[in-house]
C-alpha cells in the first residue's frame, strides 16, 4: 500500500511540473528532489550534485554529441540531392516506382544520422518535390516518408539506443549490432506496402520512368559512393572491433567534414551552424539524462522500482504478457512525450521488471525502439508529424491518416520480434570483436 501512495505522489508531482510547462529535465529533478526529501534521510542537494556529475561525465555518453554533430554537418551538404540521383535509377523499375527512394534513402541516411528528425529533413527536402513533380499520390509520398524516417531511431548509430544503453549500463556497440537486422526487416515491410499499393490500390499511377541501360544506372550510382563510404567507415569500424562507438563517432565527424569540404558546401557559417545545432540538441538530451539519473537514485532509495517489480511478478505474467502490457504502456506514453524522455523516465522501474522476467536487455532495447518509432507518427505528440507539417503545410490530421498503414507495419514488427527474437540477438551474440 505504501508503494501505491509513493507512486501517486511521484506521478502527481511529475504531471504538475510538466503541466506547468517546466522543462522535462527540471521536472525529473523536481520529482527526485521531492522523493529524497519525503522518503529518505540523505541530503537531497548533496545526492543531486554527485549523481548529476557522475551521469554527465560518462565516457559512453560522448558518442551522443558527436553523432548529432555528424548529422548536422551532413544536413547542410548536397548529400540528399546526390542520394536521390544515385538511388532513382535502381528504384524506378520496382512496383511502386520512385516511392521506394523514400524507404531506401531513409535506410541509408539513418546509418549516418541516428535521428528520425534529421533523416526526415534530409530525405524529405529532396524526395517530396521530385515525387510530386512526377505525379505520385500525395498520401503515399507523405505516409511512406513518415514511416521510413523512424528508421533513424533503430539503424545504427541510433541516439535512442545510446540513451538506452547509458541508462541500463549496456554495451552501445552490441545494441547497434542488434538494430541492424530488425531495421532492414522493417524497411522491407515498408517496401512491401508500396508494392501492395501498386497492385491493389485505386487511382491513377504515375507515368513510367524512361528506360535506362545498366551502364547508365551504374554511372549514376557514383553519387552514392561518398555516403556508402562514410557508412562503412563509421559502422564497419565498430563491428570489426577497430573503434568504440565514441571513436567511430569522432571518425564520422571528420568524414562528414571532409565530404562537405569536397562538395564545396563547407563554409565558416555552415560549420558554426552545425556546431551550434549539435550543441543545443546534445545539451537538451544531457539535461534530461541528468534529471533521469537523479530520479533513478531517488526511486532507488525509496525502494519503489523493486516494489513495483515485485508487484508485477506477483501477477505471474508470462514474458509475452509483460511485453504486451509494456507495448500498450509505451504507446500511450509516446502520445504525450518524445521517445528519449520516455526511455529515461521509465528505465528505473522497467529495467528490474524485464530482468526479473528473464527478458534479454539487448532484445528489449530493440523492442523499445520499435514501439517508440510508432509513437513518433501517432498524434497528439508525434514528432515526425510536426516535422512533416512544416515541410508540406498539410494538417496534422491528414498526415497522421497517411501514416496509419506504417503504424500497423511497426506493430507487426513488434510481433515479428516476439516470434523471432534471434532477429535482434543473433548478430551481437555471434560477432566476436577482436
Amino acid at each position: 500500500m505504501i508503494e501505491i501512495y509513493t507512486t501517486l505522489i511521484f506521478l502527481f508531482v511529475l504531471f504538475a511540473l510538466l503541466g506547468g510547462s517546466v522543462w522535462i529535465g527540471l521536472a525529473l529533478m523536481g520529482v527526485a528532489w521531492v522523493g529524497m526529501e519525503l522518503f529518505t534521510v540523505r541530503p537531497a542537494g548533496d545526492a543531486m550534485i554527485t549523481t548529476i556529475w557522475t551521469g554527465a561525465s560518462s565516457w559512453t555518453l560522448t558518442a551522443l554529441p558527436l553523432f548529432i554533430w555528424m548529422g548536422e554537418i551532413l544536413y547542410r551538404t548536397r548529400l540528399s540531392e546526390d542520394m536521390f540521383r544515385g538511388l532513382a535509377p535502381w528504384m524506378r523499375f520496382l512496383p511502386g516506382g520512385l516511392l521506394h527512394t523514400n524507404i531506401a534513402g531513409c535506410t541509408i541516411f539513418a546509418a549516418v544520422s541516428g535521428s528520425s528528425a534529421a533523416t526526415l529533413n534530409m530525405v524529405g527536402k529532396m524526395s517530396i518535390p521530385e515525387l510530386r513533380a512526377r505525379g505520385y499520390p500525395e498520401f503515399m509520398i507523405i505516409g511512406t516518408l513518415a514511416g521510413a524516417a523512424t528508421l533513424g531511431l533503430m539503424i545504427p548509430p541510433s541516439l535512442t539506443l545510446i540513451v538506452y544503453g547509458v541508462s541500463i549500463n549496456e554495451s552501445i556497440t552490441k545494441l547497434f549490432m542488434a538494430g541492424v537486422f530488425p531495421g532492414l526487416v522493417l524497411a522491407g515491410l515498408f517496401m512491401l506496402y508500396i508494392i501492395a499499393w501498386h497492385y491493389l490500390g485505386k487511382g491513377p499511377r504515375p507515368t513510367p520512368e524512361p528506360h535506362m541501360s545498366l551502364r547508365q544506372r551504374i554511372a549514376e550510382s557514383r553519387f552514392l559512393v561518398p555516403l556508402f563510404g562514410l557508412v562503412f567507415v563509421v559502422i564497419g569500424s565498430m563491428y570489426m572491433g577497430f573503434a568504440t562507438a565514441t571513436e567511430a563517432a569522432a571518425v564520422g565527424v571528420l568524414g562528414a567534414l571532409g565530404l562537405s569540404l569536397v562538395q564545396g558546401s563547407l563554409s565558416w557559417s555552415t560549420f558554426v551552424e552545425s556546431l551550434l545545432g549539435a550543441t543545443r540538441t546534445s545539451a537538451m538530451i544531457a539535461f534530461i539524462l541528468m534529471g533521469a539519473a537523479f530520479l533513478s537514485l531517488s526511486m532507488g532509495f525509496t525502494g519503489l522500482p523493486r516494489a513495483l517489480a515485485g508487484l508485477i511478478d506477483s501477477f505471474d505474467l508470462s514474458p509475452i504478457a509483460l511485453i504486451a502490457v509494456l507495448t500498450v504502456f509505451y504507446l500511450i506514453l509516446g502520445m504525450f512525450m518524445d521517445g528519449l524522455s520516455s526511455v529515461v523516465l521509465t528505465m528505473a522501474i522497467v529495467e528490474p521488471m524485464i530482468r526479473q522476467a528473464g527478458i534479454d536487455v539487448i532484445w528489449f532495447g530493440i523492442f523499445l525502439v520499435v514501439v517508440i518509432e510508432t509513437a513518433q507518427v501517432t498524434p497528439p505528440i508525434g514528432f515526425n508529424l510536426f516535422v512533416l507539417q512544416s515541410m508540406t503545410r498539410h494538417e496534422i490530421s491528414y498526415i497522421a491518416k497517411t501514416a496509419i498503414p506504417m503504424v500497423g507495419l511497426m506493430l507487426l514488427m513488434v510481433v515479428i520480434l516476439v516470434l523471432w527474437p534471434e532477429l535482434a540477438t543473433w548478430l551481437p551474440d555471434n560477432i566476436r570483436r577482436p
